[in-house]
């Protein structure tokens, strides 16, 4: 449970919140809809778009993303 307390700290913001909630269902349905419809396009229409709802959310709210914090601490960048 405290992956899903540190997700709700991090996206307190409604409008942030909201993108995400639009964004990562986007993202979950992209490889079913490539493999349903034949339609690469779709799957990669929703998939892209719903990291960018989930990234312009981040700057709403003004905090890094968790594939940004996890690139950086590969990477030996905390800042």
């Amino acid at each position: 449970m405290k992956a899903i307390d540190n997700w709700f700290k991090r996206h307190r913001n409604p409008t942030s919140f909201w993108l995400h909630m639009v964004g990562i269902p986007a993202c979950f349905v992209a490889a079913p809809a490539a493999l349903l419809l034949k339609q690469w396009w779709t799957a990669l229409a929703l998939f892209v778009g719903g990291y960018a709802l989930q990234f312009l959310g981040h700057l709403v709210e003004g905090n890094r993303s968790g594939e940004e914090m996890l690139l950086r601490r590969l990477l030996g960048r905390r800042k």
